[in-house]
């Protein structure tokens, strides 16, 4: 009988910049799968790591090699402590890695974090590398999450996260559909370094600021708000489309924050609409901490907000990642055509094992 039941460490770095999750976790396949979160750990990044991570764009391809590498290194360096701290038997890592470049029009998608050399230096199985089976068969290799929301998060209609970017997962006519919404945190907290924060603690200085009405205006003229999904963003698009747009504005930076949180809100009721008071929707990632942003959403959006435990809205991408390395390693579909726009549902990761495991 095919194993039923798995303990995985999943592995997420996201585009804010914020560190490393790592998540121990249990899932369970009975009538449908269910997950326990055994412990979680989030390893902040230094000022060195932050740097190489946010100037990686712009390496030649030998030395984005070597920092494919060196993160890779790090990685395991951190998997290890982790594993001893908690006397972890994991079957298997699952890392999502650092996205440096995401340009699926041109079937580029680029995820640092080598896992050979992960594999190697913590004697694991490991599966990486999820994004670009799906961009080979012309998908966008992303949003990933939703096939999670769906299968872990069943009991919710919509699924927003407020990572780096904000992005949205949810059902209609049988089929999951999701997609990036706009920037969310990259833009915050980049904001927040000029004012020498890392970020905007409970939105307390975006609540000092107020609107600036131009601003919003041009924000929600962006192009990238009136293509149809599937669609996602990268760094590269919001450095070029949005943080240009905000930098050319000589206000204040609480009145670059306040006007910002209502644009994302804008943006999140312009996708669920404002007739869906029976629905309920569950928001994690660092945004849900931002109590600013959130009262903004509460107030244009006609549904159920609901805000989980601080375990799910830390860890629940790299619980995910960790869901997405179980349904590699049964063959069974992880990457989503109604979400991606590929040609078909596909079962994306690469497997890696030691050569001398122990």
């Amino acid at each position: 009988m095919e194993n039923q039941n798995y303990k995985v460490i999943g592995v997420m770095s996201g585009t804010s910049l914020d560190g490393v999750d790592l998540a121990y976790c249990e899932f369970t396949k009975a009538e449908r799968w269910s997950f326990r979160l055994l412990a979680g750990k989030t390893i902040v990044y230094d000022q060195s790591w932050k740097r190489k991570l946010e100037q990686a764009m712009l390496l030649l391809p030998s030395d984005l090699q070597t920092l494919d590498s060196d993160y890779g290194i790090y990685l395991a360096g951190i998997l290890n402590e982790f594993i001893a701290e908690n006397k972890i038997q994991a079957d298997f890592i699952s890392s999502h890695g650092h996205t440096i470049f995401h340009q699926p029009q041109k079937g580029i998608t680029v995820q640092i974090g080598s896992g050979k050399i992960i594999s190697e230096l913590t004697n694991s199985t490991v599966v990486c590398d999820f994004r670009k089976g799906d961009v080979a068969l012309g998908g966008q290799g992303a949003p990933l999450v939703p096939i999670g929301d769906r299968l872990l998060f069943s009991e919710m209609d919509f699924c927003l996260n407020l990572g780096g970017i904000a992005n949205i997962s949810f059902e209609r006519k049988g089929e999951r559909l999701a997609f990036d919404i706009c920037a969310c945190n990259i833009v915050l907290n980049s904001l927040a370094n000029e004012l020498d924060k890392s970020f905007d603690d409970g939105g307390a200085i975006a609540r000092g600021g107020k609107l600036n009405r131009e601003l919003l205006n041009e924000l929600n003229s962006i192009a990238y708000y009136e293509k149809p999904f599937p669609k996602s963003l990268g760094r590269e698009d919001i450095d070029r489309d949005v943080l240009s747009i905000i930098n050319k504005y000589k206000i204040q930076i609480p009145d670059k924050l306040h006007t910002f949180c209502v644009h994302i809100a804008i943006q999140l009721v312009k996708v669920v609409g404002n007739e869906v008071s029976n629905s309920k929707m569950l928001i994690t990632g660092g945004g849900a901490f931002n109590e600013f942003l959130i009262e903004q959403i509460e107030g244009k959006c006609n549904m159920k907000i609901v805000l989980p435990s601080l375990q799910i809205i830390d860890f629940k991408e790299a619980i995910i990642f960790a869901f997405l390395g179980v349904l590699r390693m049964r063959n069974e579909n992880n990457c989503l055509r109604s979400v991606t726009g590929a040609e078909r549902d596909s079962s994306g990761g690469d497997v890696f094992e030691p050569f001398n495991k122990s």
